[in-house]
């Protein structure tokens, strides 16, 4: 049976539109003000801290080691303890960084190959595949924050 790989394409739509957002923004507009203390660059930085979180754990299951499952009671406070240190990046180099990860990220998961797929999945699935569904949640608010100014 085929590997279900769908989320390949789904993840290069969502890339390709975070490069287009960042191509499109100056300084002033990654500097803006989001609700809950966020600027846009931070939370270009805060996509590439998750992004960036795949990454390792797909070295883990290259390397054999157990994959850790996220627990989402972890998530807020994973979040608010790397808000300062995403706020204080440079807006470009956040923005910069965001469209850098990606790029590796998607690369990383397009290229696991089934032995490392069917691991995941028997692992209970800890390594998101499908990094298109946080990048979009949050690409939309920013350009609805955006066409509202």
């Amino acid at each position: 049976m085929a590997t279900d790989r769908s989320y390949i394409a789904v993840n290069d739509r969502e890339r390709h539109r975070l490069e287009a957002l960042v191509d499109k923004l100056d300084d002033a507009a990654l500097s803006r003000a989001l609700p809950g203390g966020w600027t846009v660059a931070g939370v270009l930085a805060h996509l590439a801290f998750w992004d960036q979180r795949i990454l390792a754990l797909i070295d883990l299951l290259k390397r054999g080691a157990t994959v850790p499952t996220e627990n989402p009671i972890d998530v807020d406070w994973i979040n608010d303890a790397a808000k300062p240190a995403q706020l204080a990046l440079p807006a470009r180099r956040a923005a910069t960084l965001a469209v850098e990860t990606a790029r590796a990220t998607d690369q990383a998961v397009a290229n696991l190959s089934d032995e490392l797929l069917a691991r995941n999945t028997a692992g209970g699935g800890p390594i998101n595949l499908v990094r298109a569904e946080h990048r979009r949640a949050h690409l939309d608010e920013i350009e609805q924050m955006l066409a509202r100014r």
